[in-house]
């Protein structure tokens, strides 16, 4: 199961962008500083950099880091969509210099004095604990932690299968049994910030809704729905039923007539203040 291709990256943006709270984003530009210091774990192909310019951080620094150099290549040519003037390892937009590097996203910002870090459809992918521990060392106190699009254990395809139940359950079963990962991050997310000495300052859901449209996926949105059906493959490929449900799944994909739904969170939370 690899997330950080930059393909799927790539195709689900247009997802990604449909699904965020505008709720949780309008209190955290409300909460940032004016110039903010800005680190984000996981960063992909950069997408959040011309998001957060659009949203008006028009100011300050950004600091992405992934472990995929592939990812990384893709995330320094942003600077294009953005036409924006390169620096080395990155790009300055307005007065917001933004650089990429490659790195452990737990421990490449140690010692940091961050005003924000984002961490986007991240969470399910580490401990949460450590990453928490791992944010709160490299922000500044009462920093700020948004964590959009973090799955909650909610997978939903479209029109019923006789075989959904038990397909889902091996998908999360597999994506639990993975080193760090949780199938149910988000709510496990909220069940940690209840025990720190922090300030959960919004959370609201921020599912990916994919659905046809006359028999077409907008964007690149077959694509990615063609990916998501290849991760599940991976994970219950020796289950009974998952032969017929894959092909069915494939050729409803392949008609324009299947939907999907994931259900996930997007929290923002202010670390403890002196």
């Amino acid at each position: 199961m690899n997330h950080a291709a930059p393909r799927y990256l790539e195709a689900k943006r247009s997802v990604d962008d449909r699904a965020l709270s505008s709720r949780v984003r309008e209190r955290l530009l409300a909460e940032r500083p004016e110039e903010p210091r800005i680190l984000e774990a996981g960063c992909g192909t950069g997408t959040m950099v011309p998001r957060l310019h659009a949203w008006g951080v028009e100011a300050g620094s950004y600091r992405g880091v992934d472990r995929s150099a592939a990812v990384l290549e893709r995330a320094r040519k942003r600077r294009a969509e953005l036409d924006a003037e390169p620096i080395d390892g990155g790009f300055r937009v307005d007065d917001l210099d933004a650089r990429f590097e490659r790195g452990d996203a737990l421990s490449a910002f140690d010692g940091e004095q961050a005003d924000l870090i984002v961490a986007a459809s991240f969470l399910d992918l580490v401990p949460i604990r450590e990453a928490f521990d791992a944010f709160e060392d490299a922000l500044q106190p009462g920093g700020l932690v948004y964590a959009p699009l973090t799955f909650d254990g909610g997978t939903i395809f479209q029109p019923d299968h006789p075989a959904d139940r038990a397909i889902e359950a091996a998908y999360h079963d597999d994506i639990d049994g993975r080193p760090g990962r949780d199938a149910r991050a988000g709510r496990h997310v909220l069940d940690h910030l209840r025990e720190c000495g922090g300030r959960l300052l919004s959370v609201a859901s921020s599912d990916w809704i994919v659905r046809p449209r006359s028999g077409d996926y907008p964007a690149a949105e077959r694509t990615f729905l063609a990916m998501i059906l290849g991760f599940v493959a991976d994970a219950v490929g020796d289950q009974p039923e998952a032969d017929d449900w894959l092909q069915t799944r494939r050729r409803q994909l392949e008609n324009g007539a299947l939907s999907y739904v994931a259900h996930q969170y997007d929290v923002l939370y202010r670390t403890p203040e002196p």
